[in-house]
């Protein structure tokens, strides 16, 4: 069986199947905001629908980061070393994209697995 979460017109924000989790690309609230803001509030998001899965960032299975500016490297990877867990890192491709709507600096899609009860 396949779970929906936050259903539209055009996407869903997740789905469960078979004990994944995969969440569409997750962007900030706030276009204003410099790449480590953006990252905070991307990894929030993250957070978030990974916990209403019943799942966590230890779970990650796969991550896929897209940058509007290859330059932001850096600064998104500050934020993302302090907010990945030790001995957990996933996966990870980085790479540079034109995102959907000026202002946004990075896009990121998690695949994760369910816990285990």
């Amino acid at each position: 069986m396949i779970q929906r979460f936050e259903v539209g017109a055009r996407m869903s924000e997740m789905a469960l199947h078979n004990g994944t989790v995969y969440l569409a690309g997750q962007v900030a609230d706030n276009a204003s905001l410099d790449i480590q803001g953006q990252t905070r509030q991307v990894l929030a998001a993250i957070d978030a629908l990974l916990a209403r899965a019943g799942s966590d960032k230890t779970r990650i299975l796969m991550a896929q980061i897209f940058l509007a500016d290859l330059a932001d490297f850096e600064g998104m990877n500050i934020v993302w070393d302090a907010w990945v867990a030790a001995g957990h890192t996933p996966p990870r491709a980085t790479v540079g994209a034109r995102l959907t709507k000026p202002g946004w600096r990075l896009e990121i899609v998690v695949t994760a697995a369910l816990s285990q009860s």
